[in-house]
Order: structure tokens, then sequence, then C-alpha cells
């Protein structure tokens, strides 16, 4: 569904995106993940033809995105940081305009419109002009717009930012359902780990605008961060004794193990401790965050230069 080969783009003295080859298969559920300026959001920008590569080439459902800008918007929707709405217009029939604009029939449009309107909680103020609506309710309207046409290909640049945690959750469910329903293919970017954690089967990390990491969230964690097993003693000696034995961190009374599966290996280190006559007083398994794979890869939190978020229903 999109294939890129070395994908550039080069701002004056400022390369935002550097090379980058990526493919993503008809039906995938892709997480971007980057800190602000990492390059996401120019890739983005580049795949729904909002600007054009520097170099390199890349084609979105087949059609190339400079030779074929037409073929390509006719597939996609993009929902961007932005308000796409016209501010002097009612919410509804944007809504149906839009769904016009992709060549639906005037009763399609307007049914399509009602279901998005119902299932993002929109209401009681879809038929009021955009000016009036509150961040959170033009953030759903956008949202809307960009599923309208029910689009092959879904591209999701930070949706879920100025939303409260009960439209985020709808948001989410709708997106899933969409995916099942009509097999879209999705690719958003987010600053939600948990976002990324439950709804992508695939993450891609970047950072200085290449990739650095790309994989399932699962194996990212267990690859680069691992779990860890957290044993405590009721003696110091202890600790220390079962630190060497284990060729492991302690800190005070407690030894840290890092283990690819820390379920799984915990009754062997027990074992190994039981075995030296050591008697372990807890034991504690932790699982790694993509937050903390994203430290670990880049040195820093995703969470780090996020800008604050005013949450508006």
């Amino acid at each position: 569904m999109i294939e890129t080969r070395e994908l550039t783009k080069q701002f004056k003295d400022v390369r935002a995106v550097d090379g980058i080859n990526l493919t993503v298969a008809r039906g995938e559920l892709v997480a971007l993940l980057g800190p602000n300026g990492a390059g996401k959001s120019t890739t983005l920008r580049m795949l729904t033809t909002l600007i054009p590569p520097t170099a390199g080439n890349a084609s979105v459902g087949g059609f190339d995105v400079v030779r074929q800008q037409r073929e390509v918007r006719l597939r996609i929707g993009y929902i961007g940081q932005g308000n796409g709405a016209g501010h002097s217009q009612r919410g509804r029939d944007e809504l149906v305009s839009q769904g016009r604009a992709y060549g639906m029939r005037v009763r399609p449009a307007r049914e399509r419109a009602n279901e998005l309107v119902d299932s993002l909680g929109l209401g009681d103020v879809a038929d009021r002009t955009v000016s009036t609506l509150s961040g959170g309710q033009r953030r759903r309207l956008d949202i809307a717009m960009g599923l309208i046409h029910s689009p092959e290909l879904l591209f999701l640049d930070e949706p879920s930012t100025g939303l409260d945690p009960q439209n985020r959750a709808n948001l989410q469910e709708h997106i899933l359902r969409l995916r099942e329903a009509r097999e879209t293919t999705i690719v958003l970017t987010t600053h939600y780990l948990d976002e990324a954690d439950s709804m992508a089967e695939r993450v891609i990390v970047i950072d200085h605008g290449r990739i650095i990491a790309d994989d399932t969230p699962q194996r990212l964690k267990a690859k680069h961060v691992g779990d860890h097993v957290i044993l405590g003693f009721t003696a110091e000696h202890d600790a220390i004794s079962a630190a060497r034995t284990l060729h492991a961190e302690r800190h005070g009374t407690e030894v840290r193990v890092t283990a690819e599966d820390g379920p799984q290996q915990a009754p062997k280190l027990l074992d190994d401790l039981s075995a030296a006559g050591l008697a372990v007083s807890s034991i504690e398994v932790t699982r790694p965050t993509l937050d903390d794979v994203f430290l670990t890869l880049t040195g820093r939190s995703l969470r780090e230069g996020r800008a604050e978020e005013t949450v508006e229903v």
C-alpha cells in the first residue's frame, strides 16, 4: 500500500527526512513514533501529496505521489494536526460537502455524515457553525471529515490530541471498526504511548529524519529494554551475594535482573538463589513500555519537549 525508496525532504539547511525506506502492506496498522521535529509529519505530508520530496520516490496505493497526485488523493484520508473545516460553515454541511468532493452521491454522503456525527459524539453541535465549536469538537469534526469517504488508506497525524479520555476511546474504537469492516490500512503518529501499544501491530521509531527501529511493540520492548525482575532481601549482605551469583545490579537490599521474559525467568532465578543458600523476601516483575524503548534508542523520553495540551470537550 505504501512504498518509499530513499525518500528525502530538505528545507534550506535542515534535512527533515533523510532517505527513508518504508513498506506498508495492505491492511496494516502502523504507528510512527518520534520526538518533535523527528520527521514524522513531514513524511506524512509527502505521502499525502501535500509537499513534494526533495529526493527519492514514494508510491501510495500503487500511484506515484508526485506524478499521480489525483489518484493518490482519491484513495486516502488525511487527518492533520490543524483544523480543516471552514469556520463559517455548519459541521454537518462540511461533512456532506467533503463526501461530495470525493464523488459520493448526496444521500450516501448525508447518511455517512450522520453516522460519523453519532459515533464521534457530535450530535448536539453538528448543526452549529464551526467557529462556535470548542477545540475538541473541531478536532472530532476534522476526524469525521477524514473518514467520510471510508478511505482504503487513512493517515492520522496525532489524531487524539485535544480529546478527553472518553472521546479518545471512542475514536480508537471507530478506527479499529473501520479497519475490521473495510480492511483499511492505517498509518498514525501519536504521543500517546498506550495508543500505539494497544492499536498498532507495528511500530516505527523515527529520529533525525531516519528510521531507527521497526518491529511489533512486543518485540521492540523485549529487544531494546526487557523485563525487570526485582528481588528483595532482608539483609544487604545477602543482596550482595545474590548480585554476584546472578551477575546483576544491586540497589541496597534489592537486586535487579534484566530478562527477555521476566515471568518465565523468575522461577529459575529463585532456584539459582536457593541453590546458593540465599532466601528471597520479595519478588516483582515489571514490564517495559514503549517510552522505555524510545528512551533506550534516543536517550530521551518521547514525552520530553511535548507541548502542554488543553483538553476540551
